[in-house]
C-alpha cells in the first residue's frame, strides 16, 4: 500500500511538474511586439493545448500528425489567420474546435502557439513507484464472478470527458458500473495469454491508459464498486498499453516524458524505465520521439512498440527483461495506430505522414512491405476479412481523406494479392475508425473528421463481397453531436456505435446506439454516458476478432 509519506512526496513532485512544464516559457513576452498573454491565460491556454493539441502536434510543438507549430511557423499565420484554423478545421485532417473551445479561448489558443513552447519535466522510477496502488489485495481477489452476467459480453468503454470508464452489459444492454480513471483514457486493453493455468479468466483484467499517465487495473468479476483493483502513474502524457502474452507484465509508453514502462501485472509495480529517444529513419536525433502504440505479438513473447517520431517499430522481447532484447526495424514516419493480420504473424500500422501502411514481420522481426494509400491512414483497432480476388485483406480510414483503402494481406496463399492495395471506398469525410467482424457480411467506417455536421453525424456500411456502400446511416441529428468508433457483441450480431456531445462534452449526454448488424436497423440507445469513445467487447479483442 501506498504510505501517507510517500503520496505526500507525490504531490510535492506533481506540484513540481506543474511548475517545471510551465518554466520554459514566461507568462509574458519577452519583447511589447511578441505575442503575451497573462500568467493565468498562459496556464489556460497551455492546458487546453495539451488536452486538445498536443497528441497531433507534440509537446514541444514540432508536428508529427499535425503540422509544426513552433513560432518560426505561427507567426508567419499570424492571430486572426490561426483562429480560423482553430475553429474551422483544414481539409487536410484537422477537425474544427468552433463547438468546442469558446472564442475566448480559440483567441488565447491561437497567441500561445506563437509563443515559445514550455518543456515539461521528467518522471523517475521511484516517482512511478510511489504513485502505486492497490485497492484490492491479491489474496482478495474472487475465484469466480461475483455476479450472474455474461462478463465476455461485457463492454469495456471510455468515457473520455469524465475521466471514467464504463462496464456495459453487452446481453442485457445495461450498464453496469462506472469506473474512475485517469483524464481522457485513450486505450483499455485486456489480458490475452492463453495458457492452461488462466484459460478460464482470459480477457478478467482490462488496463486503462489516460492521456495523464494514469494506468489502471479492472476486474471484470468483482462486484462494481471493487472493479477498480489497482493503479500507478507511468507519465504526464501517454497513449497506449499492452500485456504481455504469459500475463506478467504490462507495458505502457509516454508521450511525455518519452519513454515506455514495464509493470508488474498483478500490482501495476513498475519494474523497468526504457527511454525512446533516438536517431530517426533520417539520421536527425530526436528528443521527443513518443511511443504511439504498443501491442502485444499473439505468436512471439514480446511487444511491438511503435516510435512515431522515429518511424521505426521497436519490437521487444519480454522473456528476460533483465536482459531486454529490443530489435529495431525502420519503416516509416509518423507512426500511430495498428493492428495485427489474422494469423498474428504481420503488424500493420499506418505512417501516416507518409501516407502509408508499414508491415512488420514479427517473426523474423522485420520490415514486410510499405503499403501506398491515401493521405493520413488512420485505422484505430482496424478491420481484417476476406475479399473473394484478394484473399485476406486489411483496411483503413484517413484522416486526410473520405477513402477507405483495402489490401491483401496473406503472402502464403495470395502471394500475388499481397502487400497491394485491392480496392478503395469511397466515404463522404475522412474518418477515423473502422470495424467489422467474422460473422458479418459488413464493414463499418466512421466519418468523424469532416466538420460538416450531417456527414459528422453518419457513419458508412459497405458490403465485403460487392464493395459498394450499401447504407449511410445517420447515427444523430442532435446539434453538436457527432458518431464515431464502432464495436460488434460476441456473435457479431450487434454493432454499436458512440455518439458523443461536443458542445457538453463534459456531462452525461453521449449515448451508443445500437444496430442489428444484419438488419443494420436500430435495436436501442445506451444514455446517461459522458463522451463515449473506444468500446471494447471482451470476446472480441482478446481473441482477435476483426
Amino acid at each position: 500500500m501506498t504510505t501517507k509519506r510517500q503520496l505526500r512526496k507525490l504531490a510535492v513532485a506533481v506540484t513540481f511538474a506543474s511548475a517545471a512544464f510551465g518554466s520554459g516559457t514566461a507568462a509574458w513576452a519577452a519583447d511589447a511586439k511578441s505575442p503575451s498573454l497573462s500568467e493565468a491565460d498562459f496556464e489556460h491556454a497551455k492546458t487546453l493545448y495539451f488536452q486538445r493539441c498536443a497528441g497531433c502536434h507534440g509537446v514541444l510543438r514540432k508536428g508529427a500528425t499535425g503540422k509544426n507549430l513552433e513560432p518560426k511557423s505561427t507567426l508567419k499565420l499570424g492571430q486572426k489567420r490561426l483562429e480560423k484554423i482553430i475553429s474551422y478545421g483544414t481539409e487536410g485532417g484537422m477537425n474544427n474546435f468552433d463547438d468546442i473551445f469558446e472564442k475566448k479561448d480559440i483567441e488565447k489558443l491561437a497567441t500561445y502557439i506563437q509563443m515559445e513552447p514550455p518543456v515539461p519535466p521528467e518522471m523517475s522510477l521511484q516517482m512511478m513507484k510511489d504513485a502505486t496502488k492497490q485497492y484490492v489485495a491479491l489474496k482478495d481477489y474472487p475465484t469466480k464472478p461475483l455476479h450472474g452476467r455474461n462478463w465476455q459480453n461485457f463492454f469495456v468503454v471510455i468515457e473520455r470527458d469524465a475521466g471514467k470508464a464504463a462496464i456495459i452489459d453487452g446481453d442485457k444492454h445495461e450498464i453496469v458500473a462506472h469506473i474512475d480513471t485517469g483524464y481522457a483514457v485513450h486505450v483499455i486493453k485486456g489480458s490475452e495469454h492463453h495458457n492452461k493455468e488462466h484459460a478460464k479468466d482470459v480477457g478478467r483484467f482490462w488496463y486503462t491508459i489516460g492521456r495523464d499517465g494514469k494506468v489502471n487495473k479492472i476486474d471484470l468479476w468483482q462486484t462494481p464498486e471493487k472493479m477498480l483493483v489497482a493503479e500507478t502513474k507511468m507519465a504526464y502524457d501517454a497513449r497506449d498499453i499492452a500485456v504481455s502474452g504469459d500475463g506478467k507484465y504490462v507495458i505502457a509508453g509516454g508521450y511525455w516524458p518519452p519513454h515506455f514502462v514495464i509493470m508488474d501485472a498483478a500490482t501495476l509495480e513498475p519494474l523497468k524505465v526504457v527511454s525512446s529517444r533516438g536517431v530517426n529513419i533520417d539520421g536527425d536525433y530526436v528528443n521527443e520521439a513518443r511511443v504511439a502504440a504498443i501491442y502485444n505479438t499473439p505468436n512471439e513473447p514480446t511487444w511491438v512498440v511503435a516510435i512515431k517520431e522515429l518511424g521505426q517499430i521497436w519490437q521487444v522481447d519480454y522473456s528476460d527483461i533483465a536482459n531486454l532484447r529490443i530489435d529495431k526495424i525502420d519503416t516509416a514516419k509518423f507512426l500511430h495506430d495498428g493492428f495485427f493480420d489474422p494469423t498474428g504473424r504481420y503488424f500493420q500500422i499506418a505512417a501516416n505522414a507518409s501516407n502509408k501502411m508499414v508491415v512488420v514481420d514479427t517473426k523474423e522481426r522485420k520490415l514486410e512491405k510499405l503499403i501506398d494509400v491515401a493521405a493520413l491512414p488512420h485505422p484505430g483497432p482496424g478491420a481484417n476479412w476476406t475479399d473473394k480476388t484478394c484473399g485476406p485483406v486489411g483496411a483503413t480510414t484517413h484522416l486526410g481523406k473520405g477513402e477507405v483503402s483495402v489490401w491483401g494481406n496473406d503472402p502464403i496463399k495470395h502471394a500475388d494479392q499481397a502487400w497491394k492495395l485491392c480496392y478503395t471506398v469511397p466515404t463522404d469525410g475522412a474518418g477515423v475508425f473502422i470495424r467489422t467482424h467474422p460473422n458479418s457480411q459488413y464493414v463499418w467506417a466512421d466519418q468523424l473528421k469532416n466538420p460538416e455536421p450531417e456527414v459528422q453525424q453518419s457513419v458508412k456500411v459497405f458490403d465485403k463481397d460487392t464493395r459498394k456502400v450499401v447504407k449511410t446511416i445517420r447515427v444523430t441529428e442532435e446539434e453538436g453531436k457527432a458518431a464515431l468508433h464502432m464495436e460488434f457483441n460476441e456473435k457479431g450480431t450487434e454493432v454499436w456505435v458512440s455518439v458523443w456531445n461536443r458542445k457538453d462534452a463534459k456531462n452525461a449526454t453521449g449515448e451508443i446506439v445500437v444496430y442489428d448488424a444484419k438488419t443494420l436497423k436500430e435495436i436501442t440507445r445506451i444514455k446517461g454516458l459522458t463522451t463515449p469513445t473506444g468500446k471494447f467487447n471482451v470476446y472480441n479483442r482478446v481473441n482477435h476478432k476483426t
